[in-house]
């Protein structure tokens, strides 16, 4: 949920003025932020990369690269680069912001989704997944907390420049890539080989956690929960039969054998299901088919921004590093 910006977060970054602080993760800093002039469509979740990590080789460059490719991926299912600034003293980047909770939080306090709601999350997630990949680009990081709840549907986020910030943690320290428990077998293995069918992996998790309330591979101990995963062993045995043969081939240990984001769409989506080969089914008009717990969640972030934009700006911080740049990059 929102907070108010620290005593010392500046009052703007590049052309960005933050209201508040979404968070902190691997990466850096999170704000919500929006541009000069804008309006409520033109919030941005705006990151600032981390001390440590722009102080590492080629971490520009990578970060660079990365912010160009994920600035190709547009679809309704993914939250967008909007913006991005390799050569600010302190790099950052803003994607856009979808007002609602992490499927984590909302599984968290409002329960596990109903069969039907899960068939449709995983669709669009798989559609999302697709025009990642068409980019050619791979999410590596697809769990719970990277996906969000708006009021018009699910959102992947974080896509695309996690690859930047992999490459550096790795050449500098050797760790796994990933979050335990929706890691794929080659995210455990950290030998580089993360591929498209291993967001497809990490999806069969995700929807496993949306169905009942916990991953496949649940565990008290890191070291199980690792263990579990490179054996094989995911535990399916609270998800509806429905949707268990699926999840099951989305989590098989070998890349080749699990399903492509078409068939999984194809499977999760009657309307896909009997479309013509080729042409896409109509888009939703109707609101996303939410129940009323993750309804409500959507609309206490809906007041909570709400909120933020009718404030009076915070006071005017003498510029900070990270407003600094050379120029930005804009998808």
């Amino acid at each position: 949920m929102l907070r108010p910006l620290d005593a010392h977060a500046p009052y703007g970054i590049g052309s960005y003025r933050l209201l508040g602080t979404l968070g902190s993760g691997g990466m850096g800093t999170v704000h919500l932020a929006l541009p000069e002039d804008g309006g409520p469509g033109d919030l941005v979740a705006l990151k600032t990369v981390r001390r440590d990590l722009e102080l590492q080789p080629d971490f520009r460059l990578r970060f660079r690269r990365e912010a160009r490719a994920a600035g190709a991926v547009r679809s309704p299912y993914v939250s967008a680069l909007v913006a991005a600034d390799p050569d600010a003293d302190r790099p950052w980047l803003a994607t856009e912001y979808v007002v609602g909770p992490s499927l984590d939080e909302a599984v968290s306090r409002a329960g596990a989704l109903p069969v039907p709601v899960v068939r449709e999350l995983g669709a669009d997630l798989a559609r999302g997944l697709a025009a990642v990949h068409g980019a050619r680009l791979v999410h590596r990081d697809l769990k719970p907390a990277n996906v969000v709840l708006g009021a018009g549907g699910p959102r992947l986020i974080d896509f695309g420049i996690a690859q930047a910030y992999d490459a550096t943690a790795l050449t500098a320290t050797g760790i796994m890539v990933g979050s335990p428990g929706f890691m794929s077998p080659e995210h455990v293995a950290a030998d580089r080989s993360v591929t498209a069918a291993s967001d497809v992996f990490c999806l069969g998790a995700v929807l496993c956690y949306a169905a009942t309330g916990q991953g496949p591979f649940h565990d008290d101990e890191l070291a199980a929960v690792v263990h579990r995963i490179a054996q094989g062993r995911p535990d399916l045995s609270r998800v509806p039969g429905e949707l268990r043969e699926l999840i099951a081939a989305c989590l098989h240990p070998e890349p080749a054998e699990r399903p492509t984001t078409t068939r999984l769409v194809r499977e999760l989506d009657p309307a896909a299901a009997h479309a013509r080969p080729g042409v896409a089914p109509a888009p939703r008009t109707a609101p996303f088919p939410w129940p009323a717990g993750v309804a409500r969640l959507i609309g206490e972030y809906e007041v909570t921004v709400g909120r933020a934009l009718v404030a009076p700006p915070a006071p005017r911080h003498a510029p900070g590093p990270a407003g600094h740049g050379k120029g930005a990059v804009r998808g």
